[in-house]
């Protein structure tokens, strides 16, 4: 099995140290932490000649405007302590899986971590959006063990289908785009697609389970 090699986003790297200042190895490394926990597990199916649960996976530590942005709409004051610890997502990792059921295994795995404590999460896939967005939301606390002490990290995961990335990635396209014509016409062709690219993802589940269960 070719394991991912995890790439963490940033735009202005250097910008985003400045920011973060010696929180930002900290950022990194609950990112790298939770997919050595992840790659583990890979790694276990691989040797009972299980299929591999994850298509990819990306990863990002929130860019400065971002950061300052979502600290004003709560007012907050903009400090990197008030970023680490008030808001939840400056470390965030994007999975991405071919089947519905695999977006679960993962869930319940992260879960079954004994030291991971998870802070929030939001099945936006059994409860979508009323744009139709769908998907898996967990905030997990992350623990470090720094010199002496353990620093407990938050980090934001998404975790969803191919098809449910190609869409949300289409829809946040449009979303950004300025004076287009039509917006409700186009508001409601996102929303039928969300559901028919829902009742796709359904039948690839059924026909995988249909597969797995002949071998």
């Amino acid at each position: 099995m070719q394991m991912n090699k995890c790439e963490i986003i940033c735009e202005t790297k250097t910008q985003e140290q400045d920011f973060y200042k010696e929180s930002y190895v900290l950022l990194e490394s609950a990112i790298l932490e939770i997919i050595l926990r992840i790659d583990i597990m890979r790694k276990i199916k691989a040797n009972s000649h299980e299929r591999d649960p994850i298509e990819h996976y990306k990863a990002r530590i929130k860019s400065i405007d971002s950061m300052i942005d979502k600290l004003k709409r709560r007012n907050l004051p903009i400090t990197v302590e008030h970023a680490l610890t008030d808001i939840y997502d400056a470390a965030g990792i994007r999975i991405i899986c071919t089947f519905l059921d695999d977006i679960y295994w993962i869930v319940n795995m992260l879960k079954n971590q004994g030291d991971i404590t998870v802070i929030e999460e939001k099945d936006y896939i059994r409860n979508p959006k009323s744009n139709g967005y769908r998907s898996y939301h967990m905030i997990l606390k992350v623990p470090l063990h720094v010199e002496n002490k353990i620093r407990n990290v938050y980090c934001e995961l998404q975790i969803r289908t191919i098809a449910m990335d190609c869409w949300a990635s289409l829809e946040h396209q449009l979303k950004y785009k300025k004076d287009i014509p039509n917006q409700e016409i186009i508001t409601w062709e996102l929303k039928r697609c969300a559901d028919e690219i829902a009742s796709t993802d359904l039948n690839f589940q059924a026909i995988c389970d249909l597969i797995e269960a002949n071998r």
